[in-house]
């Protein structure tokens, strides 16, 4: 994994604050853990039916038959908890999660997401992605900015298939912090070695800046 996209992940990770309850989407949101001091108080969910889930563990210290929803080892903490599948959604639904944070192919100047297929790509279904988007108290996009062609993945209107609609609050990629807002997009932060031009050049969608107020991560 690149330096710019650690970065990205790190500076993330300051979304979840003591207290949380937070689900983490498969890819690059699940790196979050790695940047969480031991012992910090947070309750990891994952959609298969974990409540308090402890780090990932490599393969020689699993247990087999403990993954979370992307199929990755995980450990236990005092407190974790299993559940069936119903219960686990009941939590989703039922507006029980302070945080999500997704993977993202395209995002929309409104927050549309789009996170779960390509037409004509092979994918295993939307999965619990169209119900964190849409019930998660607050839903954060970490993503590269850029796609494999080089294609702006910040985009006016989504063209791929929708996860849901103006679901996502804020976006953090490896050149930038963007918050979705009732006015528009707006740049709040840029990846250290970057300038504003840089980031207005990548991006699909023009954004509120106030130079003034923009920090660097």
């Amino acid at each position: 994994m690149s330096g710019d996209n650690e970065r990205m992940i790190k500076r993330a990770a300051r979304e979840v604050l003591a207290g949380m309850t937070v689900n983490l989407g498969i890819g690059y949101p699940t790196r979050i853990v790695d940047y969480l001091e031991a012992g910090f108080p947070v309750c990891m969910h994952s959609e298969n039916g974990i409540s308090g889930q402890g780090p990932a563990l490599p393969y020689e210290q699993a247990d087999r038959n403990l993954i979370d929803a992307g199929g990755a080892y995980v450990s236990t903490l005092p407190g974790t908890a299993f559940f069936d599948s119903a219960t686990s959604f009941a939590l989703v639904r039922g507006g029980r999660l302070d945080l999500t944070i997704l993977g993202a192919l395209q995002v929309a100047s409104n927050g549309d997401l789009a996170n779960w297929t390509i037409p004509g790509k092979f994918t295993p279904g939307v999965g619990g992605g169209m119900e964190l988007a849409q019930k998660a108290r607050r839903v954060v996009v970490l993503s590269t900015h850029l796609d494999k062609r080089g294609q702006s993945k910040i985009v006016p209107h989504c063209t791929l298939p929708l996860t849901a609609h103006a679901c996502v609050d804020r976006v953090y990629t490896d050149m930038a912090v963007i918050d979705i807002t009732a006015e528009g997009m707006c740049l709040r932060e840029i990846a250290g070695g970057l300038t504003v031009d840089d980031i207005i050049a990548a991006t699909g969608v023009p954004l509120l800046i106030n130079e003034n107020d923009l920090d660097t991560f």
